[in-house]
């Protein structure tokens, strides 16, 4: 009878606990796991091109699933090229165990070929990185990364070398006893006390972030028993934006100057679920109040004037019955009205451009909102791609979106669009990819036809780091070293099997996009659009100001003033 490897054990506590992909290449290292996962049957390889990819699609599998997922690199220079990827898990409160194969232990501190120290490596990006010295130990520490990633929301680590993984294991057998999430509540007396704060006041706005999933109903209740605008984060856009009377956008640089100014406005900010890391964007003068299920986040970007410990669904329910409705609307009402203002302004720019021009950004990202299925995935490159999903993409309790909002990498959203596909076959997965951020893991498309995953993707084809030109251009720099060649995506999708478009008129935008989403298989749509245009934040502070007409200036000493009427030509309509 052959032995059961601590690799079995492995494989078959992963199975058990629901698992079922591991996103990774394989290496020698990972011999004892292969070998395990083919004997256990119904755990799947995801075989990417790039060991960052896997992080990536294993963070988006987490968040679009909402159950653990796991990915693998082999010894040194493999679980190496994880570590971007886990890093933007991680800021995600993404659950991922990693594997992170390690060399032959008895040569562990020598120097050996390929050799590095993983858990010192993944410490910063996780919540818990252990190395496996024995087969005895290993389904505690197991468990205990298990355990970590779900219930601490985040990366766990598990460094294993590859002797061990293919030594006897332990004779334990594998099981896994899942926990149902727990709600959180404060003392009724803080209720009572905050309650009494909210009452009192004139002027309350609300900021939500990713915390107020599953919490809709109440919050707009709370909104309404307030007379309070709802402004909302990036990542808590999915769960509140939608049959939300009280929304007024988001805050932030690139927000709506509603959104900024129903803070600014406000003398009680309320932040439910919310980690908005942006300081000036805070409102100087008003009263403070966070809600949040970890207390280590409470006054962690502003001065408190209260905080609570709660989870935002159970603690606002508990909070309404001892609210006072206010029958003064001026707050919301002027708040709801600039709102509807600001939205028309941007919808304004989604238009089409004159025939042979090059598209703009808005109105490609409107089309693909009207075009895309009511509970499409859609992920958003970091980037100017990111930008227009935040403007233009629509909410409606169905849909989702995800990116890398909090760690802020490129690369993000083709990859990401590879973990949401797996988690969710029967649905469209939608990749707003910029130019320059697909061409960084430019070979994990390979990975969506080897895979037969049916993502879209949606390049934004400037050629150009749009978002680094904005800033520089912010700062008064001229935008150098930001160029992109001009390449034909296309092209490159068709010679990788993949059906692929090229759109170079906007005529020719909207057929496009229905022709590919309708395909069966993987597809690409190359969109050429305007690299000279620009996106305004809420409000702008006197140094952008300063450094824009600095940058004019420098743009036409150094013989670029055709920039310049390009800029006027694109952005004044």
């Amino acid at each position: 009878m052959a032995k059961t490897t601590v690799a079995d054990y492995l494989a078959k506590t992963l199975a058990a606990a629901g698992v079922k992909r591991i996103w990774g290449v394989t290496g020698d290292s990972l011999n004892g796991l292969a070998f395990s996962l083919d004997q256990v049957g119904s755990i799947r390889w995801m075989h990417t091109r790039h060991e960052e990819a896997a992080a990536f699609a294993a963070g988006a599998d987490a968040a679009a699933s909402g159950q653990l997922a796991v990915c693998a690199g082999s010894c040194g220079p493999g679980n190496l090229h994880l570590i971007n990827g886990l890093y933007d898990c991680h800021r995600n409160q993404q659950p991922v165990l990693a594997i992170a194969a390690h060399i032959p232990s008895t040569e562990i501190g020598l120097g050996y070929f390929q050799e590095t120290h993983p858990t010192e490596i993944f410490k910063e990006c996780s919540h818990f990185a252990e190395l496996v010295v024995n087969a005895s130990q290993f389904p505690r520490v197991l468990e205990r990364a298990m355990r970590s990633a779900i219930e601490q929301r985040g990366v766990a680590v598990i460094v294993l070398p590859g002797d061990i993984a293919l030594s006897e294991g332990p004779s334990l057998s594998p099981v896994w006893n899942p926990t149902a999430p727990s709600a959180i509540l404060p003392p009724d007396s803080e209720l009572t006390k905050l309650a009494t704060m909210l009452n009192d006041c004139e002027a309350v706005t609300i900021m939500c972030g990713s915390g107020v999933a599953g919490a809709h109903d109440e919050v707009v209740k709370l909104a309404d028993t307030l007379g309070a605008p709802i402004v909302h984060a990036l990542r808590g856009k999915q769960f509140i934006e939608y049959d939300n009377p009280f929304d007024v956008g988001m805050t932030g640089l690139i927000g709506f100057s509603s959104g900024y100014h129903a803070m600014m406005s406000c003398d009680v900010l309320l932040l439910l679920g919310c980690d908005f890391p942006y300081r000036p964007f805070y409102p100087p003068d008003a009263k403070v109040v966070q809600i949040d299920w970890k207390g280590s986040q409470l006054g962690k970007r502003a001065p408190l004037a209260m905080g609570l410990v709660g989870t935002v669904k159970e603690t606002v329910a508990s909070l309404l019955p001892k609210l006072k409705r206010k029958d003064d609307r001026t707050f919301v009402d002027m708040a709801t009205a600039h709102y509807e203002e600001a939205r028309r302004d941007l919808d304004e720019l989604a238009t089409p451009s004159d025939p042979g021009a090059p598209i703009h950004p808005q109105y490609l990202t409107r089309m693909i909102d009207e075009a895309a299925s009511d509970d499409a995935i859609f992920t958003a490159d970091v980037g100017t791609p990111t930008l227009w999903a935040a403007r233009y993409l629509t909410m409606n309790g169905k849909r989702q979106l995800h990116g890398s909002f909090n760690h802020g990498s490129m690369a993000n959203a083709m990859p990401q669009a590879l973990g949401a596909q797996a988690a969710h076959p029967g649905r469209q997965v939608v990749s707003l990819s910029g130019d320059g951020g697909l061409s960084m893991l430019l070979g994990d498309l390979l990975t969506a036809r080897q895979l037969e995953l049916p993502i879209k993707v949606i390049v934004y084809n400037n050629s150009l780091l749009g978002f680094v030109s904005m800033e520089l251009k912010a700062g008064g720099y001229l935008d150098t070293n930001v160029d992109l060649s001009k390449t034909d995506f296309a092209q490159i999708a068709k010679g990788a099997g993949i059906f692929s478009l090229r759109v170079e008129d906007s005529e020719e935008l909207e057929g496009a996009l229905k022709e590919a989403f309708a395909h069966q298989g993987p597809a690409l749509v190359d969109v050429v659009t305007d690299k000279h245009e620009l996106a305004m934040p809420p409000t702008i502070e006197l140094s952008q100001a300063k450094g824009f007409s600095l940058y004019m200036l420098r743009a036409i000493l150094n013989g670029r003033g055709d920039e310049i009427v390009e800029l006027v030509k694109t952005n004044l309509r």
